[in-house]
């Protein structure tokens, strides 16, 4: 077995963006993370949308009527069109 391969393992600091911290073990001695399960929307049951340009209301204004709504409205492209006209 080979010697001085392994990294090396550290007791580890763990910091949130919310401020929660916390200790583990890892190869890094100090980790700092966007979100953990104090301030994950899955742990916590609180979402938060955050829509700048308005995409969620497009969605559901495009899915609103139905999914037969959105076959009807499909464009042919140019050559095909061509093709079923004459």
């Amino acid at each position: 077995m080979k010697k001085d391969i392994h990294p090396k393992y550290f007791d580890t600091a763990v910091t949130c963006g919310c401020g929660n911290s916390f200790q583990t073990r890892s190869t890094k001695a100090e980790l700092k993370v966007d979100i953990c399960n104090v301030c994950h929307p899955f742990y916590t049951g609180k979402q938060k949308f955050v829509d700048t340009e308005g995409r969620i209301e497009k969605f559901k204004n495009k899915f609103a009527a139905g999914y037969a709504s959105l076959k009807r409205g499909k464009k042919q492209p140019a050559a095909v069109a061509a093709e079923t006209e004459s």
